[in-house]
């Protein structure tokens, strides 16, 4: 192959990740003057009718999207998902009260371990024994007796596993999920959930801004008194705006929900992901005597593909070559090693082909 001399290369970062290039190219513009104003999105007050209207309008993509249900609050809030770790338990758990967890990766074991601070985090399963190789077959979980919630993060970015559906619920309590890494992915039946929450980093937009949907009545009688900035039921109340909100992150992920309606909603985004993901995997499938996957096929996910060659001298070769040859963001998590290839909605199908390509041209080359 040879080398790439352009001013954009694939962009396989796990997050902050690849934008779509229309939202990027709108962004430009609005940043100077949002809407024939004459003042830049980043400069308008959030108090303002204009920011008003950008929040109006990103709210009701977000719904349509989704197909959120209107007894479900949507909102954004500043920082990430590490916030909501513990923003969970917080406004939902009760001193006393027991919620289950997914211990499937390194995001969901920062989930349990914030948990601790309010309730009673019951592991009702841990992967950590296989290295979060694989997530759960029914015989493998262990509910508690009366869970308040059932806590799962629906992709493991890290250990590139996913669910391909949501794990059952024991009666009386409701699902809650971590999708940062795969939100508006796919489609997604807000009515099984209570809660989810992502952050914005990886689908949705910039980091520093997370979005969450919950259903009403679980705002009603919040099981403690919490500071304003960490309340679900105040944040829902004043319209994502407790305080100046993340005025420009809120824009961007208005501007990605509207292109991700634009090319056809999440059924068009699960098809075209699962096409990219066929192609990394079919070609480490076809090359599996010197590539590994790290994740159990069963569970592979769409979104982040994990895998390396056994020797660590091969894969930063393997990074560093594909560097060379435009593909960016290569290098796996320090806890899994080898590679990893994050292919979020935007990242668009060339990437994948050439990364295919380059991954059956290395096995020859270096086998």
């Amino acid at each position: 192959m040879t080398s790439v001399a352009i001013d954009r290369v694939f962009n396989f970062s796990a997050g902050p990740a690849v934008l779509p290039e229309p939202v990027l190219r709108r962004a430009q513009e609005d940043i100077w003057n949002l809407a024939g104003t004459g003042i830049g999105i980043l400069e308008h007050s959030h108090r303002g009718k204009a920011f008003g209207a950008v929040l109006e309008e990103a709210e009701a993509l977000c719904r349509k999207v989704g197909n959120i249900p209107d007894n479900y609050k949507v909102f954004f809030m500043q920082g990430g998902a590490t916030s909501q770790c513990y923003l969970v338990p917080a406004n939902l758990l009760g001193q006393g009260k027991t919620a289950d967890y997914f211990r499937t990766g390194k995001w969901a074991k920062d989930s349990v371990k914030e948990a601790r601070f309010y309730g009673t985090a019951h592991v009702c399963y841990d992967g950590e024994p296989d290295n979060f190789r694989h997530l759960p077959t029914p015989d493998e979980i262990s509910h508690s007796d009366n869970p308040v919630y059932v806590h799962f993060t629906s992709n493991n970015t890290i250990m590139g596993t996913q669910w391909a559906e949501e794990p059952a619920c024991p009666d009386g309590a409701f699902l809650v999920s971590d999708a940062c890494s795969d939100i508006f992915s796919r489609p997604i039946d807000f009515t099984r959930y209570g809660l989810v929450y992502a952050g914005a980093q990886k689908n949705l937009g910039p980091s520093g801004t997370s979005l969450v949907v919950v259903r009403e009545d679980l705002l009603e009688n919040p099981p403690r008194e919490l500071p304003m900035m960490q309340s679900y039921k105040l944040c829902a109340e004043k319209g994502s705006m407790p305080n100046t909100p993340p005025t420009f992150g809120i824009y961007l992920m208005g501007r990605v929900f509207d292109w991700i309606l634009s090319e056809g909603g999440l059924e068009e985004m699960e098809r075209r992901n699962r096409a990219k993901a066929e192609l990394v995997y079919g070609a480490l499938d076809a090359t599996s005597e010197f590539f590994e996957c790290h994740a159990r096929e069963d569970s592979r996910s769409l979104m982040n593909v994990t895998f390396k060659t056994g020797d660590p001298e091969l894969d930063a070769r393997f990074v560093a070559e594909a560097d060379t040859n435009g593909m960016n963001g290569l290098k796996g998590h320090r806890s899994v090693g080898g590679m990893r290839a994050s292919m979020y909605n935007a990242f668009p199908r060339e990437g994948a082909d050439q990364l295919a390509q380059f991954i059956r041209d290395f096995a020859q080359k270096n086998g």
